[in-house]
């Protein structure tokens, strides 16, 4: 299982306002209404890919079946201006025992998002629950979102270090960053499902984050971030259709 691990290691108003009248700063919409907008957005998405007779991963498997721990894209999807990159891959079945999903989306934050908040009082804690990390990866592992054979997101989880081969960030900066993500990677269709999904399970995010710690924390050994016996360290289940439901309810 390790030599195949190790592959899934990778090589960031109006001009004329009346001077009698005070400026009112434009308001921010409604939660409810941001969050349907979302979930109008992801139906757009995969009510597309449906009228194409597309799959979300089509393109990006080029029509193939994945090949077991292959990257796609091989390396790795980029926004270069946001920071943001991810890959999909899927393990064999073999590993992960009593899995349903088709494969998975590991998300990353690059340097540039996080390389000045390492030494936040919340970071600096984190570094210590973990051991005290290194700073040399030049990525930070934020999330993985499971996806079905229909190319539909099931599930969020988070995995050790030693699976992905960097490090990851604490719970508020891992939690902020994935609120402000914006992607474009050129794969506008996987890009805003990702978007789409992040934003509209905020409260399992929250979840998952605490669940990782508490796993992290549980684990008293001294190296517990390579520690191959540590693997997946947090997961929740989504339901995105009881999601879009009550949003059309509201």
């Amino acid at each position: 299982m390790c030599s195949q691990v190790r592959a899934e290691m990778r090589p960031e108003v109006r001009t004329e306002e009346l001077t009698s009248m005070k400026k009112v700063p434009p308001r921010s919409p409604r939660p409810d209404a941001a969050l349907a907008a979302v979930g109008l957005r992801l139906l757009e998405t995969y009510a597309g890919l449906a009228e194409r007779g597309e799959h979300l991963l089509g393109r990006l498997l080029a029509g193939h079946a994945p090949r077991q721990w292959a990257h796609y894209p091989e390396d790795d999807a980029i926004d270069h201006i946001s920071g943001y990159q991810w890959f999909y891959h899927s393990h064999s079945p073999e590993d992960r025992p009593g899995a349903v999903e088709h494969g998975h989306i590991h998300l990353f934050a690059r340097q540039v998002l996080w390389s000045r908040r390492l030494y936040s009082r919340s970071e600096r804690a984190f570094a210590a629950l973990c051991g005290n990390l290194s700073t040399t990866p030049t990525t930070r592992h934020l999330l993985t979102i499971g996806l079905d054979a229909k190319g539909l997101p099931i599930s969020l989880f988070t995995v050790n270090s030693w699976v992905t081969g960097d490090l990851m960030l604490g719970a508020d900066l891992t939690l902020e960053l994935l609120a402000a993500m914006k992607l474009d990677t050129g794969h506008p269709e996987v890009d805003a499902v990702i978007e789409s999904v992040v934003r509209l399970c905020a409260p399992e995010l929250q979840a998952l984050m605490q669940l990782r710690d508490d796993a992290l924390r549980a684990h008293r050994t001294a190296d517990k971030l390579h520690d191959e016996t540590l693997e997946l360290l947090s997961e929740v289940r989504i339901d995105l259709d009881a999601k879009l439901s009550a949003l059309s309810a509201a």
